[in-house]
């Protein structure tokens, strides 16, 4: 029987990860980041951790054998959230510094297209803040892309059964969106019974077809944000120095 190709960087040996690399069948890289913060009563703390990583590998499959995930940030920045016990957050300065040496090591390893693909919002702002730096640091197409900034209003109306605007409802935070992707992926980290006598109801909406049909559209999406990266058809443009 044939093994299906690989597509985390982390199981593989030197010498693979040096044959595949060196033949010129590896193209691109994907660096996850998420979080493991409170997502109410009825979502496991790893919820976009575990969100962003089923997304990054899914894409992988897709594109395999082109497409590795390398390890990402399991911690983000999440000190809006340190008011629930349990949360773990990293300063902003140390997220950002790790991510540099990630993004780093992936260059050095020889990779020319690398996506870091975010799976929480608070992340978004300290990326934001330095990504003009890294592009100019790293002489590499690296983008940034949110996996649920993919999906839209039209999408909202879809699928989703109460609110319907974004970014209210579509991503939300632990609301139907996000409790639809645990049940149709992992839905050992919903907690029914908590979902039924937490005050906020809008969860107990979501169900695993419709988190499997957001699924579906956000790999399809990424994949082709990804594809376009690889055929050079999408490049970041690395911004001007000042004359």
């Amino acid at each position: 029987m044939t093994r299906s190709p690989e597509v985390l960087l982390r199981k593989l040996t030197r010498r693979e990860f040096r044959q595949r690399m060196d033949s010129g069948e590896l193209q691109g890289c994907i660096i996850p980041i998420g979080a493991i913060e409170q997502h109410l009563e009825h979502l496991a703390m790893e919820h976009d951790w575990r969100s962003v990583s089923v997304v990054a590998e899914g894409i992988a499959r897709r594109m395999a054998p082109r497409v590795l995930v390398a390890e990402g940030l399991m911690v983000g920045v999440s000190e809006h959230h340190m008011n629930h016990r349990g949360t773990l957050t990293l300063r902003p300065g140390t997220f950002l510094n790790v991510l540099e040496d990630l993004i780093e090591s992936v260059v050095r390893a020889g990779f020319t297209n690398v996506l870091v693909l975010n799976g929480h919002g608070g992340n978004i702002q300290p990326v934001q803040a330095v990504w003009q730096q890294f592009v100019r640091r790293f002489p590499v197409n690296l983008q940034f892309l949110s996996y649920f900034a993919t999906l839209d209003e039209t999408d909202a109306a879809d699928l989703l059964q109460g609110g319907k605007t974004c970014p209210k409802h579509l991503p939300g935070h632990a609301q139907e969106f996000e409790t639809s992707i645990a049940l149709a992926a992992f839905p050992e980290n919903v907690r029914p019974d908590a979902m039924a006598d937490q005050p906020d109801q809008a969860p107990a909406l979501a169900t695993a077809d419709q988190g499997q049909q957001f699924l579906e559209r956000i790999e399809d999406r990424v994949s082709k944000h990804l594809e376009a990266m690889l055929s050079g058809e999408s490049v970041e443009p690395i911004p001007p120095m000042y004359p």
